[in-house]
């Protein structure tokens, strides 16, 4: 997650948007789309670039299911967009370094990995008020999730090699464990284990929530520096997205490698669509690879369309119940002069050009 701009060196001219072209064939509504559908002809195209304020970088996102709010990490804030009027409808400030943004809709509140402070900010859904922070976490907290099994927030922290817990239901912390790697994107089955993927190991370790134990870790065979992962949990597989541009999907219960697939250069999300059985990888290189992966197939993914969006949207979420996908990008100017200290610098963000897009599914002509 934290590799961000780093690998978007190359700037779009002028700032302006890259161009897309989309199908003239209208999109079919959501309570349409089916995993059948996704076998056939189903297609995905960018259908909205929103302009957000703010000139600093970004990490995750996280959508509202069952709602209509897009979280937005930003620099040293939250922004909040109605995806339904796509529009910021409210911020969470003071989040220095912000990664991941966690929500616990049962009880009512959010949370959110503050890097640069090591603090986690709680918040209130409803009014995106603060509530309290948790400052016991350990150094660079960066992805973020909610465990309904265990009713607890776990941090994952990346310069610390750990996972933080956190009781939700006191904003406590309850423990740390040691992961002796530095750990990226994070899954729950909401059944007894957390998943995370050890970028600078190449496996994927397996947690007991509850016990705070390492179960297994599992080698991620054909995979370098692991960052996105997705699960599919009636299907119990897990999707992780490699810097070696590929895809491997893997048993979420022996860790056997089912097979890869091709993806785009710089990977830093994915997801997994339950109902349309499709797994995405966004990529910094300027590309949404879309993978189906059908059970009866023994869960080997397949790439069933490499969908150009621009270049810096690496960090994506999805709308599961509408099907659509939210990434965000910027443009950007040449990097700064090499020095001792930063012998790879970043470029920089051209001002006025953050930017969410939107890719939604229809039909191929």
């Amino acid at each position: 997650m934290t590799r961000e701009i780093a690998r978007c060196r190359m700037a779009l001219p002028g700032g302006a948007l890259l161009a897309v072209a989309l199908s003239g064939a209208a999109l079919a509504p959501a309570s349409a789309l089916t995993a059948s559908a996704a076998a056939a002809s189903l297609q995905y195209h960018i259908t909205q670039r929103v302009a957000l304020p703010g000139d600093e970088g970004w990490d995750d996102l996280t959508f509202e299911q069952g709602g209509e709010r897009l979280f937005i990490s930003h620099g040293s804030e939250v922004l909040v967009v109605n995806t339904r009027a796509l529009k910021v409808v409210g911020t969470i400030a003071d989040t220095p370094g912000v990664h991941g943004i966690a929500l616990a809709p049962e009880l009512g509140r959010g949370y959110i990995s503050a890097g640069r402070a090591n603090k986690i900010v709680v918040f209130d859904l409803k009014s995106l008020a603060r509530t309290t922070e948790i400052k016991s976490t350990g150094e660079n907290p960066d992805a973020i999730i909610y465990d309904p099994f265990s009713a607890r927030v776990f941090a994952f922290n990346g310069r610390g090699r750990n996972m933080t817990a956190i009781d939700a239901k006191t904003d406590t912390v309850v423990g740390t464990l040691p992961l002796d790697a530095k750990p990226e994107f994070a899954v729950s089955d909401g059944k007894g284990r957390i998943y995370v993927n050890l970028e600078d190991k190449n496996s994927l370790a397996a947690i007991d929530p509850k016990l705070l134990r390492v179960v297994t870790v599992w080698p991620l065979s054909g995979c370098e520096e692991p960052s996105g992962l997705a699960l599919d949990a009636a299907g119990k597989r897990l999707f992780a997205g490699c810097d070696n541009k590929v895809m491997v999907a893997l048993d979420a219960t022996s860790g056997r490698i089912l097979g890869s697939a091709p993806i785009g250069d710089g990977v830093d999300g994915a997801r997994y669509d339950p109902a349309l059985h499709l797994a995405f990888a966004s990529c910094g290189e300027g590309v949404l690879t879309v993978v189906k992966a059908e059970t009866g197939t023994g869960g080997a993914p397949e790439v069933v369309q490499s969908l150009v969006t621009e270049r810096g949207a690496r960090t994506m979420t999805l709308d599961e119940r509408g099907h659509r996908v939210f990434l965000v990008t910027a443009s950007f100017g040449p990097p700064p002069a090499a020095t001792a200290d930063h012998p790879h610098p970043r470029p920089a963000i051209l001002p006025g050009t953050f930017r969410l897009l939107v890719a939604e599914p229809g039909r191929s002509p």
